[in-house]
């Protein structure tokens, strides 16, 4: 048995009783592989405050990967292997069968779930877990993850949160929210008048970075999400904007602008030195630790236009990454450090693109909108989330990084962006 106990790092500041965003999904893997999920058998007193089977079946399905089969459509419903009449299955064209049961305990609950081949008709996994009742929808989480590693051999991202940016539709209010990748249990990390812009999550998923112009002027603050304790880090003569956490959450990438010229700077959270790293007449901003905390990439019009390059933080050699197209902003790269997506201008619209990092060859992803911005790279590598324009409103979507899978997650009450996708927690 592996006990699963859920370390819940975040202390709800304020809260919404319903969710912001939700998931639509508007194009699947060709691929995609059948599954059904088994209604899990529940043995306890009272009804369960979340429905297990129902989220994981959410889950596979949304991730574009799987192609689920309602209950509505399964000849039987079995709890136990041994009840499985592998017949059925392949009659109703499934690859996996998922099934479960849900036990209370004196400390919560004992979830046990299994997943049959249906072709080779065996068990092919078998897991366990516990948690108490408030780690409901994380243990479901946490099953789907555990489901998805295994049948794709890609680490599942359900456990992961989203911090995005809320406004009104006059811009008179901005939120500062996170929930989990599902768009469910949204909470408020901060709120103000004035704008909050570029959140960036530290590595340990502890801390949020961001811009906020409360006091008039471009700041940034680290707020630590399970005390709510804020601490202005950078408010130099001029602006900062763009903060991002360095691998391994001990320096802060930003971008100073003093006596007008924008400039790539690293600080040091321990001893509060300040590193500048790009010296330049141009435009230097919006800088990307590569995975390798050695190098930093960043966006300069130093060409003529916005092009995206990189620098090494110790010999501040700087050599440009992106030839193709007169428009290229915005990196992420990656956490294997193979790819690179960014905003790319094409025929005067914006879009999503992912470049290889080895040969250079341009891959655009996103093609049904027509301003996409500020993306950002799931910690599996996987997808990227960003922010696109639709029916003049503003909303989060996604895009799996060969282009295959593509999902929307709009607001129902106003506009999202900004959005940044937090490291696999632990």
């Amino acid at each position: 048995m592996v006990k699963f106990f859920i370390v819940i790092v975040f202390v709800l500041i304020s809260s919404v009783s319903r969710a912001e965003l939700f998931i639509e999904i508007t194009q699947g893997k060709q691929s995609a592989m059948p599954i059904a999920v088994v209604p899990f058998a529940w043995h306890g007193a009272a009804p369960l405050v979340e429905d297990i089977s129902t989220i994981v079946q959410n889950n596979l399905s949304n991730s574009g990967y799987f192609r689920t089969l309602a209950p509505s459509g399964m000849i039987s419903q079995p709890t136990r292997v041994e009840d499985v009449v592998f017949n059925d299955w392949q009659r109703l064209r499934q690859d996996f069968v998922l099934l479960g049961r849900i036990d209370q305990t004196e400390q919560g609950y004992a979830i046990e779930f299994h997943v049959l081949d249906v072709h080779q008709r065996v068990e092919i996994l078998r897991h366990r877990v516990r948690g108490s009742e408030g780690q409901l929808r994380d243990l479901a989480h946490y099953i789907s993850d555990f489901v998805f590693e295994r049948l794709t051999g890609v680490p599942g991202v359900f456990s992961t949160k989203l911090v995005y940016v809320t406004t009104n539709r006059e811009r008179t209010q901005f939120n500062l929210n996170y929930a989990d990748a599902d768009g469910a249990r949204e909470q408020l990390i901060f709120t103000s008048r004035h704008p909050i812009i570029s959140p960036a999550w530290s590595p340990d998923g502890r801390q949020i970075a961001y811009v906020s112009f409360e006091s008039g002027r471009s700041e940034i603050f680290i707020q630590t999400l399970a005390t709510g304790q804020r601490e202005k880090v950078a408010a130099f003569p001029g602006s900062n904007s763009a903060p991002a956490f360095s691998p391994d959450g001990k320096k802060l990438a930003f971008v100073r602008s003093e006596m007008g010229n924008p400039e790539i700077y690293v600080l040091d959270l321990s001893s509060r030195q300040l590193e500048r790293i790009t010296n330049h007449f141009a435009i230097d901003t919006e800088p990307q630790w590569m995975p390798d905390g050695r190098n930093i990439i960043f966006t300069s019009n130093r060409a003529g236009g916005p092009q995206i390059y990189n620098v090494d933080i110790h010999s501040k050699q700087t050599r440009r990454l992106t030839f193709e197209g007169s428009y290229n902003a915005r990196a992420r790269v990656t956490p294997d450090g193979r790819k690179m997506v960014y905003v790319h201008q094409s025929s005067g619209r914006f879009h999503i693109a992912a470049q290889d990092m080895q040969s250079g060859m341009v891959q655009i992803l996103t093609t049904d909108t027509e301003l996409d911005e500020s993306p950002s790279v799931a910690p599996n590598g996987s997808m990227v989330i960003y922010a696109a324009s639709e029916r003049n409103r503003s909303i989060l979507a996604a895009v799996s990084v060969d282009g295959e899978v593509k999902f929307r997650l709009p607001s129902k009450y106003g506009d999202v962006r900004e959005p940044a996708w937090s490291p696999i927690l632990r």
